[in-house]
């Protein structure tokens, strides 16, 4: 007989999306999304993944980086951990996701939303990536479980047509997108294709299921 493991709730809060918890499970941490589960700190070698390939693939010397999602911090410890990156702005749409970052969680990115590099902005990233601003030299989103599974309905256009044109034109020339899926999204994938030069799906197998997927895209610059 397997014996269940406790879950403590941390904190429960209400917010316009619907209500988000933070759960203590067997040593480890779970954001929960109205009862969806989003991620955990038990792994994170996707996540990381997330912002490595895109660092990798961008022709920048010195990029500035774009993440979508801070969850418990994985991707933006890695951003951190590349000394090459000369800034790094992190789009999160909860502020109860920030603060647990500067409390419980903030072990599991190494402290990484104090290093001077990162600006943490409060905002909705759909709304925010379509407005004015800089262009980025990697950009990686990882604020659903998908770009068919995602935490609130209006973030679906962030991965279709116009979303993706938006994310299109805030990458620099020799820029990288690196996109976080719990499962395979081959529509997508065909949209991905049909904007950008370089389209890769990486697979992270994971203890049960489907494999976790990072895809990624590169806008090669203009020849000369």
């Amino acid at each position: 007989m397997v014996t269940p493991m406790p879950v403590r709730t941390v904190e429960r809060v209400a917010t316009p999306r619907g209500e988000l918890a933070l759960r203590r499970v067997d040593g480890d941490y779970e954001i929960v999304s109205n009862g969806t589960f989003l991620m955990d700190t038990r792994d994170g070698r996707s996540e990381r993944l997330l912002v490595d390939a895109a660092l990798a693939r961008t022709a920048a010397a010195r990029p500035r980086v774009l993440i979508g999602g801070l969850g418990v911090g994985f991707s933006l410890a890695a951003a951190v951990a590349c000394a090459r990156v000369a800034e790094i702005t992190v789009v999160e749409v909860e502020p109860t996701v920030i603060a647990w970052q500067r409390g419980p969680l903030a072990a599991y990115s190494g402290g990484a939303a104090d290093d001077p590099r990162v600006t943490l902005e409060c905002a909705d990233l759909v709304s925010w990536i379509a407005g004015p601003g800089p262009a980025y030299d990697a950009v990686c989103l990882d604020i659903d479980n998908g770009p068919d599974w995602t935490v609130v309905e209006e973030n679906a256009g962030l991965y279709a047509d116009a979303g993706l044109d938006a994310l299109h034109a805030r990458l620099a020339p020799g820029g990288a997108l690196a996109v976080w899926s719990a499962a395979a999204a081959p529509a997508f994938e065909a949209r991905l294709r049909a904007r950008f030069t370089e389209v890769e799906a990486c697979e992270v197998p994971v203890a049960r299921g489907e494999p976790d997927r990072v895809y990624l895209a590169v806008r090669r610059p203009p020849p000369g």
